[in-house]
């Protein structure tokens, strides 16, 4: 599996706008598990984005979808910046597939 965990920043009150295009656009894509949009408790402008996908080929032919790619354009102006991101190696956790060995 491959995972991303990723901090960025709306524009000064654009989060709302910023997470309700993350919400249309993550439903069903190809090798996707789980894409969690989350809210920082302190930073009322943080957006922190979990992604868990089968693969990272299958997270970066997402990157190519129309949806993708149309969703991006919408929210480009609400985006201030990334502040970071991270890649992980998911090996399992309630809701995921066991990792198969070998």
């Amino acid at each position: 599996m491959f995972g991303l965990i990723g901090k960025m920043r709306a524009a000064r009150g654009q989060r709302d706008a910023v997470m309700n295009v993350l919400r249309e656009t993550t439903g069903a894509l190809p090798g996707c598990l789980s894409y969690i949009i989350a809210t920082d408790p302190v930073d009322a402008d943080a957006i922190w984005v979990t992604e868990v996908w089968t693969d990272q080929a299958s997270h970066k032919a997402s990157l190519q979808l129309p949806e993708v790619q149309a969703a991006i354009a919408k929210a480009r102006p609400f985006i201030a910046g990334f502040e970071f991101q991270v890649e992980t190696h998911p090996v399992g956790g309630f809701g995921l597939p066991a990792e198969k060995a070998g």
